[in-house]
């Protein structure tokens, strides 16, 4: 007498690598994350944003290549003087613990956000204020922002700005 063998046994398995297949073939069309030579942008006042000793910018990335790239979490990079020397810089989140990251697919000619609050004139503990200057650090004219994908993309810093506190920006997470 022959045995039966049950379908489920033979076509499970088949429907397993078909979908494996189709899994990978789906992550492989993913965008990858976006390279510094991809992006251009802004880091800009936000108007009406002064208040309680902070100001917000916005720091906007525009993919500028022909191919679609990815942001997600929270800017990266490092103040830089009006000579594009380093400045002290310190990103945080702008709300610790209640950060949620979303994956930004940028199309070519589109734009990821993300704002940034800072003190222009407050000093932070230990840091000095030269004589005669309200300054608590140097004028920061750029912002030189990582990519994820490798390397840089320089932005002006629209007013130029002092940023105390060494140089902490509290930001946002990138946003369409």
């Amino acid at each position: 007498m022959r045995r039966a063998i049950p379908i489920a046994v033979v076509v499970l398995p088949a429907l397993a690598a078909c979908t494996l297949v189709i899994s990978a073939a789906r992550a492989s069309s993913d965008p990858a994350p976006c390279a510094g030579s991809q992006l251009a942008g802004r880091f800009v006042l936000i108007p009406g944003s002064a208040g309680a000793g902070s100001v917000s910018y916005r720091l906007v990335l525009r993919n500028t290549s022909a191919r679609e790239c990815t942001l997600t979490g929270l800017p990266s990079g490092r103040l830089l003087d009006r000579s594009r020397r380093p400045l002290p810089t310190h990103v945080r989140a702008a709300f610790p613990g209640a950060l949620t990251a979303v994956l930004v697919r940028l199309r070519p000619d589109r734009v990821a956000r993300a704002t940034a609050r800072f003190s222009p004139d407050v000093p932070g503990t230990g840091e000095p204020v030269a004589p005669g200057s309200r300054n608590c650090e140097p004028t920061a004219s750029w912002f030189q922002a990582l990519a994820p994908g490798g390397g840089t993309t320089r932005t002006p810093v629209v007013p130029p700005t002092p940023v105390c506190e060494h140089g902490t920006l509290r930001f946002s997470a990138y946003g369409p």
